[in-house]
């Protein structure tokens, strides 16, 4: 007997209502996928927008820190309703995980991530950002396969090897059709961006102290920079 996943038309109702859904996206640690990704959704939220944000990084799910968003969790309503946390509706792994490293290897990450696609119940939304898993790998191509509507946002270094990685996989993306929105460079010295980048995101020291304290973090240079950087694209 064919077994029959019922769970990407679940998926796609659970999606229909979002305008757009924002994959942010990067191949190495340590880029700023997160931060950007964290700070994406506040300043949206800020601009007026009904923004939602979704860690996917089961293997290092980080956004919850970077908001300061402690004592959360999901109601359940025929699926679960993401809490809000300082105007953006948040939902995580380590609302399940209680903050500890999730044991899950190969196809079982790919279908924790597909369960929680089909359970979250994001109602109405103008934007909603992806907190994606790291690089390209079958977690990664499944968000992209069932979030149909995805448009990349990728984050990058100055690094030589990071523009490398990114290089790649940017080229994947197009081979599989999927729209880019743009590269961030992040942690950059400044100066004139790099050819193909959207933009430049100067390297702010102040930054880390801001972690975990959402206001703080939208006055960072790191905020406004990201601002600029986007302002055309939404």
């Amino acid at each position: 007997m064919t077994n029959i996943d019922p769970r990407p038309c679940v998926i796609e109702e659970r999606l229909k209502n979002i305008k757009r859904v924002i994959a942010v996206t990067g191949w190495k640690g340590g880029i700023g996928k997160s931060v950007t990704a964290c700070t994406l959704a506040l300043l949206l939220a800020r601009k007026g927008y009904k923004t939602g944000l979704f860690d996917l990084d089961f293997a290092g799910a980080s956004d919850h820190l970077i908001l300061g968003a402690n004592g959360l969790f999901p109601k359940e309503e025929k699926g679960l309703e993401p809490p809000v946390h300082e105007g953006v509706k948040f939902m995580s792994v380590v609302f399940f995980s209680e903050n500890k490293a999730v044991p899950l290897r190969g196809a079982n990450v790919s279908d924790a991530i597909i369960e929680l696609l089909a359970i979250t119940q994001w109602g109405e939304l103008d934007f909603l950002v992806l907190d994606m898993p790291p690089g390209i790998n079958d977690a990664a191509l499944d968000v992209m396969r069932f979030a149909r509507k995805a448009e990349v946002l990728a984050v990058t270094t100055p690094s030589v090897l990071a523009h490398d990685v990114l290089a790649r996989s940017l080229d994947l993306y197009k081979k599989l059709k999927v729209p880019v929105l743009g590269v961030i460079e992040n942690m950059s010295a400044g100066g004139r961006k790099p050819k193909g980048a959207l933009a430049v995101i100067r390297t702010d020291r102040g930054l880390e102290k801001a972690l975990g304290r959402p206001v703080s973090l939208l006055k960072t240079r790191f905020a406004a920079d990201l601002g600029r950087a986007v302002s055309g694209l939404f």
